[in-house]
């Protein structure tokens, strides 16, 4: 069946009346407005009407009775979450029928019709059925645009992890052989001195590689998920140091001088040993390879309350400025330089991001420009007395069934924020929508919300900073707050428990669990205006 097939079926109007004459006066009526209808002699046809598609269904008070109200009923339980089929009843005027009432009650979205009607209400009203069901419509396609985009990008994503992955593999195979065969050259006594020479200067090569493969294995593996941290309480400047030893050949090979200033000693900081110096590890690397011959490197902590910042800047080429907004993506590189042999692949700082991220941290790069050099700063939390201890979330304010939610929605991401307020709008939720932090909180007072729905990777503040505002705020103790991210590993849960937040869900969020989560919206009764002028004959 073709689009336009499929748009004209859905698009019509079920008529269930009384005779068929009634339906044929209707459809004439309704056809001079450029309105489709299809006339059903039996409620077992109108059943299977409604199973392939309609835009609305106008029903006699006389034929609720005879069965239309219970598979009308059944249709409504059965509609998606997007749907919200229209219900037109033409009833007898005053009518107080149990038929009547109970479809008011049960069936969602009615409007009531009484004779005598108004030929021109009868248009109006069924056209504006139509409108809001079109409406429906528009927001059914944008979230299967939405769902196929998602399954689109999901697709790419495996895709590209398993290539690295298989990348990492294939290549750290050879390069295995090739080491051991350069340990074993080197430690024959009978080589040359020239030849050791050579050795060394293969082996700096190979480990060079087998860095580059490390990286895409681990951003593979940090892309998938699968990289569990095995934390602990650690002293920041011992993990400095292992990460200094690390580095030291680069640095020593580009004859830079280092300098380390550890600030205030025995700084403490829960992480992984393993991580948290592959991190700094890292950052030297990358100051050592864009440093000139020669060149300066400063390493610099400092202290400040819960948190300690760590400085590692280099004098080397620097950043261009339409660069530094993009210096963590992946396979992100600057202008290359000619005489240099270590500019990598751009993963690095991807996994410095996402290691540091993974602890709870932040990283940052500022640069004057090119041949400016460039400095990264990592603000980490400093261990606390109880590092592991979640803190209990504040308890939901236990909300009346009968009382619709009151929904805020944080999304830095304008379309994800917006397309959410479109489905709350549609399950018939009071709500409103903000794109940053600090409008979240000026909605937290303004709008009393019952429920946030939070975007944990804002830029600025954050939302386990906003939602650590909110719990430091007796005022806003019932409030029940949601993450709603597409951060979803064990230790971003960890994260958002900390802070405070009552739910983690993932993004795209379920329509059906979301609708479970703030509470279905009470039926919207629409009442039509009393007619007053007779209708024609059967309608």
């Amino acid at each position: 069946m073709t689009a336009a097939a499929d748009a004209a079926i859905e698009n019509r109007l079920l008529l269930l009346l009384p005779t068929q004459r009634d339906c044929v006066l209707t459809a004439e009526v309704l056809a001079r407005d450029g309105i489709a209808t299809h006339a059903c002699s039996s409620t077992a046809e109108l059943e299977r009407e409604l199973q392939r598609g309609a835009g609305g269904v106008f029903v006699c008070e006389e034929l609720l009775a005879a069965g239309a109200h219970m598979l009308i009923g059944r249709a409504v339980e059965r509609q998606p979450a997007w749907s919200d089929l229209p219900v037109l009843i033409l009833a007898r005027e005053g009518s107080e029928s149990r038929h009547v009432s109970d479809a008011l009650a049960e069936l969602g979205n009615v409007m009531l019709l009484e004779r005598p009607l108004r030929l021109a209400a009868l248009s109006s009203n069924v056209r504006t059925a139509l409108r809001a069901r079109e409406r429906q419509y528009q927001i059914r396609r944008h979230l299967d645009d939405i769902a196929a985009a998602r399954d689109a990008l999901t697709e790419t994503a495996r895709r590209k992890d398993e290539f690295l992955a298989m990348l990492g593999h294939e290549l750290r195979n050879p390069l295995a052989p090739v080491r051991n065969a350069l340990h074993l050259l080197a430690s024959d006594p009978r080589l040359p001195e020239d030849d050791h020479a050579l050795c060394d200067m293969m082996k700096r090569q190979v480990d060079h590689m087998v860095r580059l493969v490390d990286d895409l294995i681990d951003v593979s593996r940090i892309s998938r998920g699968t990289i569990a941290l095995k934390r602990e309480r650690v002293d920041l400047a011992t993990v400095l140091q292992h990460a200094i030893d690390q580095s030291r050949p680069l640095v020593d090979a580009g004859n830079h001088t280092l300098d380390v200033s550890l600030g205030d000693a025995g700084t403490e900081i829960d992480a992984d040993p393993v991580r948290i110096t592959q991190v700094f590890g890292n950052l030297l690397n990358n100051a050592a390879k864009y440093a000139e011959p020669g060149g300066h490197i400063s390493v610099r902590v400092e202290r400040d309350g819960d948190t300690v910042r760590i400085h590692v800047r280099d004098r080397g080429i620097g950043i261009e400025p339409e660069m530094l907004p993009h210096v963590f993506e992946l396979f992100t590189q600057g202008r290359r330089e000619r005489h240099r042999a270590h500019d990598g692949l751009g993963i690095g700082l991807t996994l410095v991001r996402n290691l540091v991220e993974m602890h709870g941290g932040t990283v940052a790069v500022a640069s004057e420009g090119r041949g400016h050099g460039a400095e990264f700063v990592v603000t980490l939390p400093v261990a606390r007395a109880s590092a592991f201890e979640a803190v209990a979330p504040a308890p939901a304010r236990e909300r009346d069934a009968s009382e619709p939610a009151r929904v805020l929605v944080v999304d830095d991401n304008v379309d994800a924020a917006e397309s959410m307020g479109m489905v709350l709008d549609l399950l018939g939720i009071e709500h409103r929508v903000v794109f940053d932090g600090a409008a979240a909180l000026a909605a937290m007072a303004e709008f009393r919300p019952d429920i946030v729905l939070l975007d944990i990777g804002m830029p600025g503040m954050d939302g386990c900073e906003v939602a650590r505002r909110v719990r430091a705020d007796s005022a806003y103790d019932g409030v029940r707050l949601v993450a709603l991210t597409g951060w979803s590993q064990a230790q971003d849960r960890e994260r958002t428990r900390a802070a405070g937040f009552d739910q983690h869900l993932s993004k795209p969020v379920d329509i059906g669990a979301l609708q479970e989560l703030v509470g279905a919206a009470p039926p919207v009764v629409m009442q039509a205006a009393r007619p007053t002028m007779q209708a024609a004959p059967g309608a």
